[in-house]
């Protein structure tokens, strides 16, 4: 039985322009995690990420200040059971 979790975040603030989900990217690798980020065209950035809980949580508090420039003012999540279906941490395409 895996230990793996799921979290699908909805990150709000100045997160578009300034390295926000290359950074983001980077540290999900750090961390050993999978998943994507993207850009929304309302102005936030989208992740879904999966991996043991305890990291999870560290990417997720990450994402709270985010790289150097950015100004997070909120993070909305949604948990789940993980997948399985990705292979590494990749920036997709703006939805």
């Amino acid at each position: 039985m895996s230990t793996q979790r799921r979290a699908t975040l909805r990150i709000q603030g100045t997160v578009q322009g300034v390295s926000y989900r290359e950074s983001a990217r980077q540290e999900a690798l750090r961390l050993g995690l999978s998943g994507w980020v993207r850009n929304r065209s309302d102005g936030s950035v989208e992740a879904t990420v999966e991996g043991e809980p305890g990291v999870l949580e560290d990417f997720i508090r990450w994402c709270h200040t985010g790289p150097r420039m950015a100004r997070v003012t909120d993070v909305a999540r949604t948990d789940g059971q993980a997948s399985g279906e990705f292979r590494t941490f990749t920036v997709e395409r703006t939805s």
